[in-house]
């Protein structure tokens, strides 16, 4: 695991790109304070990879077969 790379600070649309999580989304989960850790630095909103993945894996629910 890179931890450089876990912790570089990446954009909405950065986060789009590598998880295929929609700017929108975290944009409204945001406001909602139900999305991933941000940072926020003056106006920007940042996150990190490690965050982004605690947040995926927190919202796991098996393999589908518990619905």
């Amino acid at each position: 695991m890179n931890h450089q790379s876990d912790d570089q600070l990446m954009t909405r649309q950065d986060v789009e790109k590598r998880f295929g999580i929609r700017k929108r989304y975290l944009e409204v989960a945001d406001l909602k304070g139900t999305g991933p850790t941000r940072i926020i630095i003056g106006r920007l909103v940042r996150y990190r990879a490690k965050d982004i993945r605690a947040w995926i894996d927190a919202h796991s629910h098996g393999d589908g077969s518990e619905a």
